[in-house]
Order: structure tokens, then C-alpha cells, then sequence
């Protein structure tokens, strides 16, 4: 089935949260951190309630679990993706490896697993409504203490990149966590192994050609002329280095 059409976005600046999760605690703990920074939680304990909400729901968001009872999260998360641009964040839990995958595949924009850091989830919803062009609350200038290189500075707060002048670039969370990586570590050769697994277990269940696929996506991103990069550059037979300052 094709796209009904886009759900209906939050008319007011403060961007609707549809969370969807069966555990009343987990609900309530959800509902005080988004309203705390700047969003609408709708809380909902399964998909008989999003789908309660109308073929074109006025929501910016699900946040999803991945195993609620009696259903899985995976088949909420595919109905959404089959009938609207929804953005969709999924709550794994741990041991939910090939879920998790499964998840990324089927449509979910991002996951992140149970316990996590508030203030990650948060930015991470955030990221993923810019790449949308939804509503993001309290959107912060780049911070001159941020990560930069270039005329770009990589804001950790806000898991942002933008340039000096304050345009966004659109980075995807792999691309991120791949980035932030390259600046914590500057001018060193990292081998393509570590990277694997410095990036986490998310991405080494794929074959080694990942890194050097988010490596292209990178340099498009960030590098002024992507087949002659300055800062991201390759060293054969050894890995990738970072180069922080370029003549």
C-alpha cells in the first residue's frame, strides 16, 4: 500500500510526541521529560491507541518500544511507515539485537536502548525532526566550545552540525557518532576495525563496507570537493585520519 499522506503535523511551535509503550511507569517518566524540554507527549499504551487517533494523526513523532505486551512494536512501526512520513524512534531493550536491526530496516529513523540517557533521547528526537523539517523546540545557536573544523562546528549538546553562519547540515545518527568520533580522535589513523566497534554493536552486524559507505556519505556532507577530501582522508592499507587543521 502506498503513502496516505503526510500525518498532520502539530499546528502550535511545540512538536506532538506520540509515545507509545505498554509499562504505565516508563509512560509517566516520558511524558515529564519531553514536556520539560519543550515537547507534547500523547501517551499511548499500544497500536489499538495510535490507530485511535485517526488514519492522519496531528502527531510530529512516534517514540515506539519494541516489545509491547502482547504485540511488537515492529508491526506498529511498519503500519506507520506503510501510510504516512511519520518519523518513528524505537526503545529497544537489551538482547534485542536482530529486532533492533529489523527495526532500522522496515523504517524506524532511530533507536535507542533501554536504560538510556535522557538528555540523548531528546537530542536524538530532535535530530530526527530537523531531518523531517518538523518542529524542533529549542533549537540552540552553535556553541563556541562545539567540535570544530573548517567553517563547521559539530554542537554535542544538540547533536548538530552546522557552519559558522548557523546552517544546518542534515546528518543521519550513524553519520553523527562517525563524525564526533573523527573529531574526539584528530590526526590519528583509526583502522576500519576499530571504528566498528567504536561505533557499537548496531553497526558491526554488517560487513566491514559500512564504515566506508558512511565514509562517502560523510565527505559529501562536509568536504568542499568529496573525491579530494582535506579533513577526511583515507591512508591505504592503514584506515581513516581526521585532519583538523588543512593549509
Amino acid at each position: 500500500m502506498g503513502q496516505e499522506r503526510l500525518s498532520q503535523p502539530a499546528t502550535n511551535t511545540r512538536a506532538k510526541i506520540a509515545v507509545v509503550d505498554d509499562d504505565f511507569d516508563m509512560r509517566l517518566a516520558l511524558e515529564a521529560l519531553l514536556h520539560e524540554n519543550g515537547f507534547d507527549p500523547i501517551l499511548l499504551k499500544g497500536s489499538k491507541d495510535f490507530h485511535a487517533l485517526g488514519p492522519t494523526p496531528a502527531v510530529d513523532l512516534a517514540l515506539i518500544d519494541l516489545k509491547l505486551n502482547g504485540e511488537s512494536g515492529l508491526s506498529l512501526a511498519m503500519h506507520i511507515r506503510e501510510r504516512l512520513d511519520l518519523p518513528i524512534v524505537m526503545l529497544t531493550g537489551v538482547g534485542d539485537e536482530v529486532d533492533k536491526i529489523v527495526g532500522l530496516e522496515v523504517g524506524a529513523d532511530d533507536y535507542l536502548m533501554k536504560p538510556f540517557n535522557p538528555r540523548e533521547l531528546v537530542a536524538r528526537i530532535r535530530a530526527v525532526l530537523r531531518r523531517y523539517g518538523r518542529a524542533a523546540p529549542q533549537a540552540a545557536a552553535p556553541k563556541p566550545d562545539g567540535l570544530c573544523f573548517g567553517n563547521k562546528v559539530l554542537n554535542i549538546e544538540e547533536r548538530r552540525l552546522t557552519t559558522l553562519d548557523g546552517e544546518e547540515i542534515a546528518l543521519t545518527n550513524a553519520e553523527y557518532r562517525l563524525l564526533e568520533f573523527f573529531l574526539r580522535h584528530p590526526d590519528t589513523i583509526i583502522p576500519r576495525p576499530q571504528l566498528l566497534t567504536e561505533l557499537g554493536s548496531d553497526l558491526s552486524q554488517y560487513v566491514d563496507r559500512t564504515i566506508d559507505v558512511l565514509i562517502l556519505r560523510l565527505r559529501r556532507k562536509i568536504e568542499a570537493v568529496p573525491s579530494k577530501p582535506v579533513h577526511l582522508q583515507t591512508r591505504r592499507g592503514q584506515g581513516y585520519i581526521f585532519v583538523l587543521e588543512t593549509s
